[in-house]
């Protein structure tokens, strides 16, 4: 209505006659669908959802989608549910489909402002829930930027151990399994019974990998309903949690209340703050440097050390720590965590959440800390966050260590590079017991450009761990991790080899020191000797010449600015 103020009654009437004759033709294709003159005169809701039959995460997400129309339905919009693609990055891993995962990101994004905008839809709920079709909902809908609430699938259970005791089991028990029966410490039998249990139910993975993540991310960023990110993807309280997200976004857009009204400086600056708080995969990394590069608030690799170096760790699930991501649920989920950094200054409260403010936010939050899930933000498990950035000359722009999840006795290590210009050939000599203790591996030419696609890294880490050399180990990559990976595993090393970063100088038996404590990455190499390879060193030429992996190549940057595609 802005602007109409000086207007006479005539031209309005004039005008909105003219605009009914002018839509007539929109309002005859949606009668075919069967909406009627009663309905269009309600707001349309575009229910945007991933749901397919291949991830586990995305098998229930008819029902999600069910619940979430009948809540828009019941506030008074009309839903309309949409589609897009899912890329499972655990069906994906090692081997080629794994190069489509993180492409997948920008694909989503891309459908999801084809379909939203194409027909000019009112509001928007996104249904994701696994690794990459999180973020790229999440990048779709900032470029929307319409009333939009996210509501997820739900995790996974964790399983069982056989007789039902000892620590609880995830897809991650069997990626180490893999490894521990190639070393002769499992037997296939007992790789078997976890093949058949470690993966109960449907949903993302149940440890706080990527995809709850993700999940719980969307929650300190304000743009999903408390428990989107713990309630378990086989309660009932699931199917209640997605009715209030399909009203909800009918609230916000009685209150012309925007994407960017809510994912904002503010918002980023929360995500990161409890991205640290509970050790989430480092993959959260990337996907929030991108996700604040299209909300207009973007952050360096400096920002994050920062956040990692003021920030305490107060949550220590699964892989970094014993306890599955259903513990977290039931002491209370994010906001738990959230109120515990709001205690120490650390959340920005001019913040607005699809709930309101963030001061009513934190006020609806009447659980304390457990203590032992959550711990209380003066007694955390580290004073400073879960994960850590590195600089060194292999990496002058920065890589990321997943600290939580590295032993004590790893937090500083010196040993010969074992260099490998791809996952298979580095997983290769593992399984051949080629690497031995003290080494540090290198893989190089993974990154968003050289992978391309900047594949993860977990069936080399787990081999690792599988073969007992988590310990004694370190790995570094210009490629990425599972959120489920464990160790001294450093990854997103910037520029990357494609780019001509300096990995793609470091040669079989130079010294290589990962000093996670210390922020360094550092090779034992005089800058002349540098200067020397680099002089002989020559690209390769690129792996994907046609299809959607080559257009990738050509137009993602670093993975320190978010493996972004512009």
């Amino acid at each position: 209505m802005v602007g109409l103020e000086g207007r006479s009654q005539m031209q309005l009437r004039s005008e909105a006659v003219t605009a009914g004759v002018a839509r007539a033709p929109h309002r005859s294709l949606l009668k075919a669908d069967g909406i009627t003159d009663e309905e269009l005169k309600r707001p349309l809701v575009a229910v945007f959802n991933s749901r397919n039959d291949v991830i586990p995460g995305h098998n229930n997400l008819d029902k999600i989608a069910e619940a979430v129309k009948a809540g828009i339905y019941m506030a008074g919009g009309v839903p309309f549910e949409l589609s897009t693609i899912g890329v499972c990055d655990g069906i994906a891993m090692n081997h080629d489909g794994m190069h489509y995962s993180l492409v997948s990101r920008e694909v989503i994004a891309d459908s999801l402002e084809c379909a939203v905008q194409g027909h000019a839809f009112d509001a928007l709920v996104c249904i994701p829930n696994c690794d990459k079709i999180v973020p790229g909902m999440l990048l779709g809908a900032l470029r929307v930027n319409i009333p939009t609430v996210f509501v997820s699938g739900g995790p996974m259970l964790a399983g069982k151990q056989p007789g039902g005791c000892g620590p609880s089991t995830d897809l991650n028990t069997l990626f180490d399994g893999a490894a521990a029966v190639q070393q002769g410490s499992m037997t296939v039998e007992e790789l078997k019974h976890y093949e058949d249990m470690a993966c109960p139910t449907c949903g993302s993975c149940s440890g706080l990998f990527t995809a709850n993540s993700m999940n719980c991310l969307c929650e300190a960023l304000g743009i999903a309903l408390p428990g989107n990110g713990t309630v378990p993807a086989v309660y009932s309280e699931r199917i209640r949690l997605a009715k209030h997200a399909g009203m909800k976004v009918m609230e916000l857009l009685e209150r012309g209340v925007c994407m960017r009204d809510i994912v904002n400086a503010a918002a980023v600056h929360n995500a990161m703050e409890c991205d640290m708080a509970f050790g989430g995969s480092t993959n959260t990394v990337l996907h929030l440097t991108a996700i604040a590069r299209e909300a207009g608030c973007p952050v360096t690799m400096d920002d994050w050390d920062a956040a990692s170096a003021r920030t305490p760790h107060l949550v220590k699930l699964q892989p970094s720590g014993p306890r599955p991501l259903s513990d977290l649920y039931e002491v209370g989920g994010v906001p738990v965590v959230m109120h515990e950094l709001a205690k120490l200054g650390l959340l920005d409260r001019t913040a607005v959440t699809c709930m309101g403010p963030m001061d009513d936010y934190l006020a609806s939050c009447t659980k304390p800390a457990d203590g032992e899930v959550c711990r209380s933000h003066d007694n955390p498990f580290s004073p400073v966050g879960a994960l850590r950035v590195l600089h060194g000359n292999i990496a002058p722009d920065g890589a990321v260590v997943k600290k939580s999840a590295v032993d004590p006795s790893m937090m500083k290590h010196t040993g010969p590079a074992r260099c490998f210009d791809s996952e298979e050939a580095a997983c290769a000599a593992i399984y051949a017991g080629e690497i031995v203790s003290g080494d540090v591996v290198v893989i190089r030419y993974e990154g968003p450009k050289g992978g391309p696609g900047m594949r993860e890294m977990l069936t080399p880490t787990s081999a690792i761990s599988g073969m007992g050399l988590s310990t004694s180990v370190a790995l570094i990559t210009d490629g990425r991790f599972s959120g489920a990976t464990k160790g001294p595993a450093v990854g997103h090393v910037s520029p990357e080899a494609a780019a001509g970063g300096p990995i793609a100088l470091v040669k079989e038996g130079d010294q290589v020191t990962v000093d996670i404590e210390g922020g360094a990455l550092t090779l034992h190499v005089s800058d002349d000797e540098l200067s020397r390879r680099r002089e002989a060193f020559r690209l390769p030429a690129p792996k994907h010449d046609h299809g959607v992996l080559a257009k990738y190549a050509k137009l993602v940057s670093s993975a320190d600015k978010g493996a972004y595609v512009s």
